[in-house]
């Protein structure tokens, strides 16, 4: 009986309580740890919002640090408990290579959104062309950013795929330069041509009068010569201008009768007897 006491109470002396010990103690530092992790977050979040980080960034990052904190505290406990943390490295190493493997498509489109959110080579409302397709943004998310096209259509990229290809932002600038090439006659009056399409840039409001308006000749071409005509307007009505100018130009030249030459295929027909 005396044996059993004392094994009971070398087990309770040497093993029990030196346990509890450690699981209080780690209990202790999860605590500890989390107070100093939120302390972190806190202030990597001050600081971002001092950088004045767009909130789809800062949410992502400081998803990213608490993440990359807890698993070091994680680590830190565990090693504590006694567990052999080589083994357990080895152990999520070989399951993240494993995973790595299975989704590298998504992690590339992961890496493709963390550096469109911190480069900001485009924010949502502009009109970019990139990867074949042009759009609208409506979306910047982590792996996907979504595009309206002038016709309505909702199409889904890649984060991936924007990354790592040529970017055009259409409406990054708040101004446009909206370029015609238009053909006249060689008989022509090329100084009564300026005059006619300076005076239609001069009287249209949505043309920049403080910006320049260049007219020049650009080309003789095999039937007509080439007017370059040049103007600057706000991003939001380039088209408008281009649409309108256009039937402009066309009701100036046939009121000053300023040829449009077109092509022209005479066919003769041989009689057969």
């Amino acid at each position: 009986m005396s044996g059993i006491l004392t094994l009971v109470s070398t087990f309770i002396v040497g093993t029990l309580i030196p346990t509890i010990v450690r699981i209080v103690i780690a209990v202790l530092l999860y605590l500890i740890g989390s107070k100093l992790i939120q302390l972190v977050v806190n202030l990597t979040k001050k600081g971002l919002e001092k950088a004045k980080a767009e909130a789809s960034v800062e949410t992502f990052l400081l998803s990213a640090v608490r993440i990359v904190l807890y698993v070091l505290l994680g680590f830190v406990i565990v090693g504590y408990l006694g567990f052999a943390t080589s083994s357990i490295v080895a152990l999520v190493g070989s399951i993240g290579v494993t995973i790595g493997l299975a989704l590298q498509g998504s992690l590339a489109n992961l890496a493709g959104g963390v550096l469109i959110l911190i480069l900001k080579p485009f924010k949502v409302g502009d009109y970019i062309v990139a990867a074949g397709i042009e759009g609208t943004v409506t979306e910047i998310e982590i792996f996907y950013t979504s595009l309206c096209t002038p016709d309505n259509k909702k199409i889904v990229v890649p984060n991936g795929a924007l990354s790592n290809t040529n970017i055009t932002n259409v409406s990054h600038e708040p101004f446009r330069r909206v370029d015609f090439n238009l053909p006249v006659a060689y008989q022509s009056d090329l100084k009564q041509v300026k005059d006619v399409l300076a005076k239609l840039a001069q009287n249209n409001e949505m043309v920049e009068q403080d910006r320049d308006v260049n007219i020049f000749v650009n080309d003789f071409a095999d039937s007509a010569i080439q007017i370059g005509f040049r103007v600057w307007t706000k991003s939001e009505n380039y088209w408008a201008l281009k649409w309108q100018m256009a039937e402009d130009v066309k009701a100036a030249f046939d009121e000053n009768h300023i040829e449009i030459p077109f092509n022209q295929l005479d066919v003769n027909v041989k009689g057969t007897k």
